[in-house]
């Protein structure tokens, strides 16, 4: 099963150096962001892939539909990452992993309906990574700024947030990853 999980290039670094994914958080809820295993399982990290709410709210829509969607809402917890570590560059990053069912826990959020829980993902199973061009960093860097008021329901806070979203990721192979991290 194909997840999107939200990261950032200093995450995707320590990701390179040990060999395995793990949280850099654990997003509990959209304006919040704490250590793993307070909102859930002991180790257990955000992840975003075709869920049955997924499907359900998608009325229509192939498997491919599905998936950007779910993409889109990891791109989306990627600028909550950057807002928890101010230092990271500003670029969405989402790593495509391909997982078996059993280690994939559903947990839909109302806001969320892709959502997923996870546990450490080792390198092989990285399968491509999704990351915004250096050219996006403005829009991301004010969409991080903005996230706040828009999750406190400001419009003009949510066209800043979806400013980001009108930057399509780059796709890169694993193989190009550590080129990236430096």
């Amino acid at each position: 099963m194909r997840v999107f999980l939200p990261s950032t290039l200093p995450a995707l670094a320590r990701a390179l150096q040990t060999g395995q994914l793990t949280s850099p958080g654990q997003l509990t809820s959209p304006g919040q962001l704490s250590d793993a295993g307070q909102a859930g399982q002991e180790g257990s990290a955000p992840g975003f892939a075709v869920t049955p709410a997924l499907r359900e709210a998608y009325a229509s829509g192939d498997e491919e539909e599905l998936e950007y969607a779910a993409l889109t809402e990891a791109a989306r917890a990627s600028l909550r990452l950057l807002a928890a570590d101010p230092a990271a560059p500003p670029r969405r990053v989402v790593l495509a992993a391909e997982l078996a069912a059993d280690q994939v826990r559903w947990d839909p959020r109302d806001s969320e309906p892709a959502r997923v829980t996870i546990g450490a993902v080792p390198l092989e199973s990285l399968a491509a990574a999704h990351i915004d061009d250096p050219e996006a960093a403005a829009d991301v860097r004010g969409a991080v700024e903005a996230l706040p008021a828009a999750d406190a329901g400001d419009d003009d806070a949510k066209f800043a947030v979806d400013g980001a979203e009108g930057h399509e990721l780059g796709w890169y192979a694993t193989q190009e990853l550590s080129y990236l991290a430096d």
